[in-house]
């Protein structure tokens, strides 16, 4: 079973987690930028922070066999801190960078007008640059925030069909996907999905556009979530096929979506088991 995780916090995670992946079938993720728990309060945090997402990350994921790539983006929770918009104005100087296969995470978290300014002027940036956008939907009053999100993005420059509607769940589903819009669920333990509501929404509507990821970062999160989902699809009687579709061939159509996306096979230091990975995604 190859892996492709869209959506995974590495930051946050230690080697020990980048081992384990490697060996559950992980072979690439994306790291999207975000909120680090507790205020930035200034630029110039944000851009050392970019910088480690662009350099010192994927040099770590390289050491066991797992390609990185991240999205770039203010995110929907610090845009409404005002010592943080001058973020958006420096964007374009990361947004140009080989490694950035999107931006984000942009989106809503409690839904102000500050998030709105955000979320349009960050869709513009993706048009701008040819990047898709991975877009952050609300932990509260998902569906006010799914529909306020989707017309954002039909107001903007942006093509829904590039943009990757995360946190979906089974009230939301339905609306995103006749969207045209790509889906994203996450697979978290407590506070999101888990595998057997993931099956159950896959089974409902199909693997077409779905995305998988286990979204882990700081909080109680599983990094092996992508492969438990992967388990539980098989165990309920979906194809190989099927679960290849939506843990790796999904992840890359849509990152590739950006002409970034690098999967051309890189050998990892041969300190580690498992050397050589694919970096693309045939």
């Amino acid at each position: 079973m190859r892996i492709f995780d869209p959506h995974i916090h590495m930051t946050s995670r230690t080697t020990d987690d980048y081992e384990a992946m490697r060996a559950a079938g992980v072979r690439a993720v994306v790291e999207p930028a975000f909120w680090l728990g507790q205020p930035r309060t200034s630029p110039a945090s944000f851009f050392d922070y970019f910088d480690s997402l662009l350099g010192w990350e994927p040099y770590r994921a390289a050491q066991y066999g797992i390609a990185h790539h991240c999205t770039i983006a203010l995110n929907p929770k610090e845009a409404n801190d005002p010592r943080c918009l001058p973020v958006i104005e420096e964007l374009p100087r990361y947004l140009v960078k080989d490694s950035v296969v999107a931006v984000g995470e942009i989106g809503y978290d409690s839904m102000t007008p500050a998030e709105d300014h955000a979320l349009a002027a960050q869709l513009q940036l993706a048009a701008d640059h040819g990047l898709p956008a991975l877009v952050h939907t609300p932990h509260r009053d998902k569906l006010t925030g799914l529909r306020r999100t989707l017309d954002v993005v039909r107001e903007s420059a942006l093509p829904v069909d590039r943009v990757l509607v995360d946190h979906l769940n089974e009230t939301t589903v339905k609306e995103a996907m006749a969207s045209g819009a790509w889906l994203g669920f996450s697979v978290y333990p407590d506070t999101k999905m888990d595998e057997d509501r993931m099956v159950a929404v896959l089974r409902a509507h199909g693997p077409e556009r779905v995305l998988v990821n286990s979204a882990a970062d700081w909080g109680k999160s599983d990094p092996l979530k992508t492969r438990k989902v992967g388990d539980a699809m098989l165990r309920a009687g979906f194809s190989e096929d099927d679960v290849d579709l939506v843990l790796w061939r999904n992840p890359v159509a849509f990152y590739g979506l950006s002409g970034r996306l690098d999967l051309t096979p890189v050998d990892a230091p041969a300190t580690h088991e498992g050397n050589s990975i694919l970096r693309g995604g045939e």
